[in-house]
């Protein structure tokens, strides 16, 4: 008998989630037709198309009333489609969930469409203090000051407006709240975790000095 992995695991409790959740449910004929008889690509497409926010593999499994393993399948047979057909669009994994993303290289055309020249821009204070708080959170505001060297309350509290940023809890020696980028963050940056955020290790001077200069600033 072979043992499971934490990943086989997970995907079993998964898929008892989901059969749990089709528990109960029943669609009659007036109400819609038998999903089972609808094919999984167009469905899962039809679907993706209306989201507003990446849709997780349960919730597209309860909802197709499909085993999670042939969903989870079916969606990367779909973006393997689309990349290899060079469509004007990508189907990606961002956090957390399943999205449609217009290619990066009609992202020119493509805003100029929408937005008509009217693209609302972060300023170059606000990327900034979002490119310090990505890479160094949770992180206090105090900190966030030291290391750009300017105050940075308003922009914090425009990046909490926008969704970008969220507190994370207080610092335990200060009792300053802490900020953490969100899920919206990630998926406006293509992502599916932290983890894939470039290296910034090439462009940063000694870390060790760095450290010792924001905490002497800080303090």
């Amino acid at each position: 008998m072979t043992s499971q992995t934490p990943a086989d695991q997970q995907a079993v409790e998964d898929e008892e989630i989901v059969d749990h959740r089709l528990e109960g449910v029943s669609v009659t004929e007036e109400q819609a037709p038998d999903v089972s008889q609808v094919p999984l690509k167009g469905l899962l497409e039809s679907i993706l198309m209306v989201v507003d926010e990446p849709a997780n593999e349960v919730m597209l499994a309860q909802v197709a009333q499909r085993p999670l393993h042939e969903v989870v399948a079916t969606l990367n047979e779909l973006a393997s489609e689309y990349q290899r057909d060079g469509r004007g669009f990508d189907l990606r994994e961002v956090a957390g969930g399943w999205r449609f993303y217009t290619r990066a290289e009609y992202a020119p055309w493509v805003e100029s469409f929408v937005l008509d020249g009217q693209q609302a821009r972060l300023t170059q204070a606000s990327l900034e203090t979002l490119a310090v708080i990505a890479y160094r959170q949770p992180v206090s505001r105090a900190r966030v000051s030291a290391i750009r060297g300017v105050n940075v309350d308003g922009v914090i509290r425009t990046l909490v407006s926008r969704g970008l940023v969220e507190e994370s809890g207080t610092e335990h020696e200060t009792g300053a709240f802490l900020y953490q980028t969100t899920s919206y963050f990630l998926e406006r940056m293509g992502l599916a975790s932290l983890e894939q955020l470039p290296e910034l290790a090439p462009h940063l001077p000694d870390l060790g000095m760095l450290e010792e200069e924001i905490g002497n600033q800080v303090d």
